[in-house]
This record gives structure tokens, C-alpha cells and sequence, in this order.
């Protein structure tokens, strides 16, 4: 049987709705949407950039939980409610991916919280 284990990152929004920042299931690790949100102080700021920044340091706290970095990332999802908030943030993106080459996808829609600008999720697999 494989392991399945959830990974927790201290966000109240975890609580609240139910759900796991990460999971890790066998060599698989999923990483829930995983929005700008400065989870120690749950504030967020409103540059699109600086949010990204903080959803890829989210990411990594999850992925280095779960025994990854960035180079295990075989999918990532990017979603913003304005498309035209995507290209600023390319070359933070290109700094974590641009050497591994994940799939990926842009989707344009409405986040959970309107001060939300920018959500990432990725799908990893774990080094043998």
C-alpha cells in the first residue's frame, strides 16, 4: 500500500474549508491552489508580483515538506482572475520553472478572496 499522507501549512483557510495544502500519495505529491497569502501573518499584499513570489514560497514549503523542490514539478497551474496580471510575473515564474519545463496552464477566474490576484498549483513527483 502506498503512503498517503496530507500536509498542513498553518493557513486558517485549511480549517475552515477542510483541506490539506499538499498531499502526498505514493511517489505523487499534489499541491492545492495556493494563493499570495503570507501564512504567518495571513496578510497579503497587493502587487500581483509580490504575490506570485509568496505563492511560489507556499509552494516550496509544501514540496519541500513532501521531499521535492521545483525540479520534481511535472504540472503547475497558474490562475488569476486578469489574464493581462500574468505576463508581470513570467520572469518569477521563469526563475523556478524555466530550467525544469513543467506543463502548464494559464486559467482567467475568479478567486476565493477579491484581494486574491494570483493562485498556483502544482503536481510533483517525488525523487526515487
Amino acid at each position: 500500500m502506498s503512503e498517503r499522507r496530507a500536509i498542513l501549512s498553518g493557513s486558517t483557510f485549511e480549517e475552515r474549508i477542510g483541506y490539506a495544502r499538499a498531499v502526498v500519495d505514493g511517489d505523487r505529491v499534489h499541491v492545492s491552489g495556493t494563493t499570495g497569502f503570507d501564512y504567518a501573518t495571513m496578510t497579503i499584499s497587493e502587487d500581483v508580483v509580490a504575490q506570485a513570489e509568496q505563492c511560489l514560497r507556499n509552494v516550496e514549503a509544501a514540496l519541500k515538506e513532501a521531499g521535492c523542490t521545483f525540479a520534481d514539478v511535472v504540472r503547475v497551474r497558474y490562475l488569476l482572475p486578469r489574464r493581462e496580471d500574468f505576463e508581470p510575473c513570467w520572469p518569477v515564474l521563469r526563475a523556478c520553472f524555466g530550467a525544469v519545463r513543467p506543463a502548464a496552464t494559464m486559467m482567467e477566474c475568479g478567486l476565493a478572496d477579491p484581494r486574491m490576484k494570483f493562485e498556483i498549483e502544482v503536481d510533483a513527483r517525488r525523487p526515487a
